[in-house]
């Protein structure tokens, strides 16, 4: 081989794997974007449980397991 065939064949190589570098990329970032939404939804659930769990608390209910059994 020629030593201009030998650079365009390293080339040629060195794009394919750029390519394939920029889609494993690409997918790596929708696993991020996704788990970032799937973090800001539990965010948003634990912070509603919190709430729920003070307005019960403050409206005097309790949980069923802080209650003693009829028989005591």
């Amino acid at each position: 081989m020629k030593d201009a065939e030998k650079i365009e064949q390293r080339l040629t190589d060195l794009e394919i794997k750029a390519s394939f570098n920029e889609d494993l990329l690409d997918q790596l970032n929708q696993v991020i974007v996704r788990q970032q939404q799937q973090l800001d939804a539990l965010v948003r659930e634990v912070s509603h449980l919190r709430l729920q769990s003070t307005q019960a608390a403050s409206a005097g209910l309790s949980h069923a397991r802080d209650e003693l059994p009829p028989h005591y």
